[in-house]
């Protein structure tokens, strides 16, 4: 027996050996519908006792060069000796629930199982703000083959919790064991680490002989022989029903077809079985990742009634200026256990995938975010929980525009209403970054570290000494990115207001103005391009004008390729009623500008049509760039693009500045460096939002180019490909990552050999927060689902929607 019952799954710290946050213990999100009527999790409990010390201690003795030590490496599943818990949820309706908790013992024995489905309320009245307190309570029913609990609530309305079998009911309340934790007494003797306490110490004083609580579990003993399956059913439920479980296996397999239904529709016929289980699955993980997140700043700020008062320090402390933030929503989390709290750029991409599936939620999960009650009066956008003032990549209207080319290509109408009431707030939030991150007016970028951690030899998001300035490429480059979408939705809806032309022209001279100070192509302006190098470095601005590149060969460098957008002649005719003043007004600007032209080029196709298209990087220096990132000696790997060049695997980067030696090293899992508190990893590993934007960026310019542009990929092979072609290619890598090779093996698991060949684990997934650089192992938070579910995207954008993304 566990010699706790934990309230969450177990994990390591940074400072607790591990190389990140991650959670020790094994849980699969198997299936999932949008409306949540299906939900199937699979979670691995092993028979022997859980090994706590055994991993932090090993943790805690292994370097920063050492892999972690996970739970698989104890020994705790050897010879199979576990359980395998399935659970699934049911919708019968609204407010009608039912579960279902299947356990498999897997090993060669007999073992023993003790299950405890709990239900419980959220404590509100311990804070000194609502002393209203709710109540559950056994019901008696005696012979009626089931046990039942009443749960009465002051806001909610009434539930009925009914569990199969007629388990043993335990109650306590859910609040704070204050005597063990901080040595004061309870306010009364029954408290939420009871049920713990009366299962593992036997205490059975511990939890209320009258059957009522805040926090009840339905205690299930089971002996389950060796390969058997026990099952236990539970139904929640606004009304009490006479008979609960009398229908449930129909509806189960009702709901589990529906779902079947549903899925077979997205994956269509070209996908082959493993593809369509690695889509499923990453969606699936989407879903279930959906959290409630509470959290108003004032109250944290000011402290609870009933509470101590907070320090002074946190007046001026963290989140101080968000006083207006209050939210009450369901969001999308990266995921459950290390990011239990939103992250403004990872949700951005979360909504391109559930665009696959929930166009609508997707949709409201942008808008929440620049809801009046998240965004800062100041236009900024909250970053995460934990410091909203940090700055994330503007990427919002990609996410918008993402969605809306989705329904386009199904051959939907735009929704124009979404796309005004986003639009205008990013009106907001481009000007903050106008007005805040460009404090030299030069139309280069800050931003601070802008999500790519430790990808530079400084940390980026520390305060420059006053005399310099940091000059992003990245920053600059998403900031042309923003123009570029911001562009695009004027365009679309001028359609039906042609006010929206004005702005469009606004954010194109603001497009151009950028480009050209990135690229320097005003006389005597600097740019951020090395043409020794053939690439895009940060650079250091001294306020006398000495400037400093920092020339570390990484995705900072390749972004600049990502803006880019094309113009047909079909889509020119359908904005046939603003287009020409925009076009007119784009080449009017062009005769003022020469020097701008390579940003804006225009060809004739076969047919005899014009294309248009806008971008960053010039023709010559888009070969230049690419060349370097489809180097395999550089950016290219087995399995998509590397954070950083392996190129300074060999030539480190090094930098002198007041009296400190940095330096950037090619790394291909966890980085060494102890930058922005130990745990980033940007300095090799493969992440997929990043190779998503390269692939959609080469996309847009391939709509553009065409057969047209042909380029040596991988570079030294001697094959010509043109732009499309790679991006499929690049797609296929980063899904391989998750596929069945030909030997039957998944990179994604790297050297766990249960994992690759044992029927109930090999394809049961785990979607990573990065990947190896070299092998494609999966590295980092094992549930980051978030944003690594875009491979559900690359998956489709293999099928009949390839290349709709012009």
């Amino acid at each position: 027996m566990d010699p706790i019952l934990k309230e969450r799954l177990f994990g390591l710290t940074g400072s607790e050996g591990n190389h990140g946050e991650d959670v020790k213990e094994y849980y699969y999100y198997l299936d999932a519908t949008p409306t949540h009527s299906y939900l199937k999790g699979l979670y691995k409990y092993p028979q022997r006792p859980f090994p706590y010390r055994d991993l932090v201690e090993t943790n805690q003795s292994r370097g920063k060069h050492d892999p972690e030590y996970e739970l698989i490496d104890t020994g705790a599943f050897a010879d199979d000796r576990y359980f395998d818990v399935l659970v699934e949820y049911v919708k019968v309706g609204p407010t009608d629930i039912l579960i279902h908790i299947g356990a498999t013992n897997r090993g060669p024995d007999a073992a023993k199982l003790e299950v405890l489905p709990t239900l419980w309320f959220r404590n509100t009245w311990s804070w000194g703000r609502d002393d209203r307190r709710p109540e559950l309570r056994a019901v008696a029913l005696p012979g009626a083959g089931y046990a039942l609990v009443h749960a009465q609530h002051p806001v909610l309305e009434d539930y009925w919790l009914s569990c199969s079998a007629e388990p043993e009911l335990l109650f306590t309340n859910n609040e704070t064991n204050l005597e063990r934790l901080w040595g004061v007494p309870n306010p009364g003797p029954f408290v939420k680490d009871g049920i713990g306490a009366a299962i593992v110490d036997m205490a059975p004083h511990t939890v209320n002989p009258n059957a009522t609580g805040t926090k009840v579990a339905a205690r299930y003993t089971l002996e389950i022989g060796p390969q058997a399956t026990c099952s236990i059913f539970l139904r929640i439920s606004s009304e009490r029903g006479e008979d609960p479980f009398a229908d449930c296996d129909r509806i189960f397999d009702w709901r589990r077809a529906e779902a079947d239904t549903f899925y077979a529709s997205l994956s269509g016929p070209s996908r082959s079985k493993d593809e369509a289980n690695v889509q499923r699955q990453a969606l699936a993980g989407l879903i279930w990742s959906k959290q409630y997140f509470n959290f108003d700043v004032s109250e944290w700020l000011d402290g609870d009634p009933s509470g101590p008062t907070p320090p002074e320090a946190r007046q001026n402390g963290r989140n101080a200026r968000w006083r207006h933030h209050r939210s009450a929503d369901v969001i999308s989390m990266p995921d459950k256990w290390e990011y239990p709290w939103y992250a403004a750029w990872d949700l951005a991409f979360h909504t391109m995938a559930f665009g696959l599936v929930d166009a609508e939620f997707a949709k409201e999960q942008l808008l929440l975010l620049t809801n009046e009650r998240y965004i800062h009066p100041s236009g900024q956008l909250p970053a995460y929980e934990w410091a909203f003032s940090d700055v994330n990549p503007p990427v919002h209207i990609l996410a918008a525009r993402a969605l809306v080319m989705m329904e386009m290509a199904r051959g939907e109408r735009a929704d124009r209403e979404f796309l005004s009431r986003i639009f205008h707030k990013l009106l907001l939030n481009f000007t903050w970054w106008v007005n805040r991150k460009d404090p030299s007016d030069r139309n280069l970028f800050e931003g601070g570290f802008l999500g790519l951690d430790n990808i530079s030899v400084i940390d980026r998001s520390m305060q420059l000494p006053e005399d310099l300035t940091l000059q992003q490429a990245d920053g600059t480059a998403w900031m042309s990115t923003f123009c570029l979408g911001m562009v695009w939705a004027a365009l679309v809806l001028a359609e039906d207001a042609p006010v929206y032309a004005d702005l469009a022209t606004t954010f194109f001279e603001h497009y151009m103005s950028i480009g050209d100070a990135l690229n320097g192509f005003s006389e005597g302006a600097s740019g951020l391009w090395d043409e020794e190098d053939g690439f895009y470095y940060d650079a250091i601005q001294r306020s006398d004008g000495e400037r400093r590149p920092l020339k570390v060969r990484s995705l900072v460098g390749l972004l600049p390729i990502v803006s880019a957008i094309s113009l047909d002649d079909t889509q020119a005719k359908r904005l046939a009623r603003t287009v020409p003043v925009v076009i007119g007004t784009m080449t009017d600007h062009l005769g003022r500008h020469p020097e701008r032209a390579p940003m804006m080029q225009s060809r004739l196709t076969e047919d005899g049509s014009e294309i248009r298209m806008l971008t960053l990087v010039p023709e010559e220096r888009l070969r230049r760039v690419l060349t370097r990132i489809f180097d395999p000696d550089e950016f290219l790997g087995e399995y998509g693009i590397r954070a950083i060049s392996r190129y300074h695997l060999e030539h480190p980067y090094e930098l002198d500045a007041r009296g400190q030696h940095l330096t950037v090293q090619y790394e291909p899992a966890e980085s060494t460096t102890g930058m922005f508190g130990g745990n980033s990893n940007w300095r090799g590993p493969i992440w997929f939002p990043m190779n998503f934007m390269v692939v959609q960026g080469l996309r847009n310019l391939g709509c553009y180019y065409g057969q047209t542009f042909q380029i040596e990929y991988p570079t030294g092979s001697g094959t010509l490909m043109a732009l499309s072609e790679i991006a499929d290619d690049l797609a296929q890598r980063l899904v391989s990552i998750f596929l069945r090779d030909e030997s039957g093996r998944r990179p994604v698991f790297g050297g766990v050999g249960v994992m690759q060949h044992d029927p109930n684990w090999r394809d049961h997934l785990l979607f990573y927060e990065y990947f190896h650089g070299d092998n494609g192992a999966g590295i980092g938070a094992s549930h980051q689902t978030g944003w690594t579910a875009l491979v559900a995207n690359l998956i489709e954008s293999q099928g009949p929607f390839r290349g709709s993304t012009d």
